[in-house]
């Protein structure tokens, strides 16, 4: 049924199992009647290997783009290139703390919030969040907003305090 020559089939098959595509099986049935079966598992354990690797693959490229994508965001609120200190701090960030991008990029949106656009107070954030176990954008988000809403009660508690009686004001160009 083939449209080669049972020899080309042979030394097909042959470079197949030579190459670790296919594998023979030699086996005897219990009739004492021996026989070869042909299996692909060594195929299949290879194309599986080969889709987990190009997976690892990107999943590298896309981190990589990812944590070049922090150096820029960092420039782009600062309206001005990094300094060295400052790229290495952010690359201490990502390589010895193992902060994830997109939680170095939410501390520094909470700092833009906070009016506070320095990379003492980011670190500071990023050390609290790793204190407190977050590890996700939205524990980090949650966060910030508790932490907001506790600022706002104890600005309006220390209020009161601030009050003074007024002094009457006295002229002294007049007299």
């Amino acid at each position: 049924r083939m449209c080669i020559s049972t020899e080309k089939c042979a030394q097909l098959i042959g470079s197949l199992v030579q190459r670790g595509y296919l594998q023979i099986i030699n086996g005897k049935t219990a009739d004492d009647i021996y026989f070869e079966k042909y299996s692909l598992q060594p195929l299949w354990s290879r194309l599986l290997d080969e889709h987990i690797l190009n997976e690892k693959g990107e999943i590298q490229a896309q981190k990589k783009e990812d944590e070049g994508n922090v150096f820029t965001m960092f420039e782009q609120e600062f309206a001005r290139p990094l300094s060295p200190i400052e790229i290495e701090t952010i690359t201490m960030w990502l390589d010895n703390d193992h902060h994830e991008p997109s939680l170095i990029k939410a501390a520094l949106k909470e700092a833009v919030m906070s009016g506070k656009l320095n990379f003492r107070y980011i670190d500071r954030i990023l050390f609290e969040w790793k204190k407190n176990g977050i590890k996700t954008v939205e524990q980090a988000q949650e966060h910030g907003r508790k932490f907001r809403i506790h600022q706002q009660q104890k600005r309006n508690l220390d209020e009161p305090r601030k009050r003074t009686d007024s002094i009457p004001f006295y002229n002294w160009l007049e007299n």
